[in-house]
């Protein structure tokens, strides 16, 4: 082999012997969450979910329904709704906002069309509105999940036609959705240097996907214990989390969840991104004292590999979370599905004196 085909420079080329053990590693996971756990007395739960649909078919912008709750159920076990916002936008070629709006509404929130739903969008959102930033509210962060969820929505479509991209770059009257193949090595576990899911050029193979058919986020004896979710369309991709907030002793904890899902002609529903985390957070200094990442769905073999390192984030304070997690855990270190997943714990913040008062209730 040539010099310039050394991944490393100066040392022998690993791929095949990174290959060989990707060949030996255990399956990716399969071990959905069965049900939300029961809500503890003294407790905040913030739940969100933003559903994911084509009404006019596949290379037509896609529409995204988004609601974030939180609610509070005090010592008494009295449930008392802190928040509740609800979010739609049309989603165009290049995951560009074409339309937003919310409810509660917010002048700021038009702001955002034409905004494109990558890292950029948050800057975005910091600027149109600065408020729900600054408080994390709901609304916060079902915009902050654009990005993300409109990275993956279109894999939905991968459940009910096999040449589902040719789909997405059909011709229509309506703008048309190009998916390009761009070189993935070394983005994620998923994608590191001579993993089974990549071709030898660095694209992604494509296809393989581990899924995993799930029941419903809600639990039938706890019908407040989510915010209303809707059934899911014929062809949907749905991103859903939850987080369990509440005191014990001189630290908070902190049980989340985050699962991508879709539709499926034959399991209903599947996921194919999931976590659940554990965390605990001094309660005098709001610092992460505690992290813990259970993959629970996800695509490939190699991807469970990230959430060994979530421990590096020990010792941040909770106001610095959201971007310690981008430095702190990226390329193949990280996965981006559990990076969004732990981000999102900066939000705990904003729970804490609702905590406290509805441990003291």
């Amino acid at each position: 082999m040539n010099e310039a085909a050394n991944p490393e420079e100066g040392r022998p080329d690993r791929s095949a012997a990174m290959q060989l053990i990707d060949d030996t590693l255990p399956p990716a996971p399969r071990d959905p969450l069965p049900r939300p756990p029961t809500r503890r007395l003294g407790s905040v739960r913030r739940t969100s979910s933003i559903d994911m649909t084509w009404p006019e078919g596949p290379g037509t912008p896609m529409r995204m329904q988004g609601r974030a709750r939180d609610i509070a159920t005090s010592a008494d076990g009295d449930v008392r709704v802190l928040a509740d916002d609800a979010m739609e936008a049309s989603i165009g070629p290049e995951r560009t906002i074409a339309a937003i709006a919310c409810d509660p509404d917010r002048a700021g929130i038009r702001a955002l069309v034409g905004a494109r739903g990558g890292g950029g969008l948050r800057s975005a959102v910091d600027d149109a509105l600065p408020d729900d930033r600054r408080q994390r509210t709901p609304l916060a962060l079902l915009l902050d999940d654009i990005a993300g969820a409109s990275l993956v929505g279109g894999f939905a479509w991968s459940r009910h036609s096999p040449d589902w991209m040719a789909g997405f770059a059909r011709q229509t009257d309506a703008p048309k959705v190009v998916i390009p193949r761009r070189t993935m090595v070394g983005i994620c576990a998923g994608f590191r240097p001579g993993a089974a899911t990549l071709l030898p050029d660095g694209t992604p193979k494509g296809g393989g996907h581990n899924v995993v058919g799930v029941p419903r986020l809600t639990d039938p004896a706890d019908t407040i214990g989510w915010h209303p979710l809707p059934a899911m369309p014929e062809v949907a991709m749905r991103r859903a989390r939850r987080m369990d907030v509440w005191r014990d002793g001189d630290v908070y904890r902190v049980d989340a969840h985050f699962r991508d899902s879709c539709s499926d002609p034959e399991l209903t529903e599947v996921a194919v991104h999931e976590y659940s985390i554990e965390a605990t957070i001094d309660a005098g200094a709001l610092v992460l004292t505690h992290v813990e990442a259970t993959p629970r769905v996800l695509p490939y073999a190699e991807c469970p590999a990230a959430a060994p390192n979530v421990g590096r984030l020990v010792g941040l304070p909770l106001a610095d979370l959201r971007l310690g997690v981008l430095d702190m855990l990226k390329g193949i270190d990280c996965c981006t599905h559990l990076n969004d997943a732990l981000r999102a714990l900066a939000d705990v913040a904003t729970l804490l004196g609702a905590v406290d008062e509805a441990g003291a209730a």
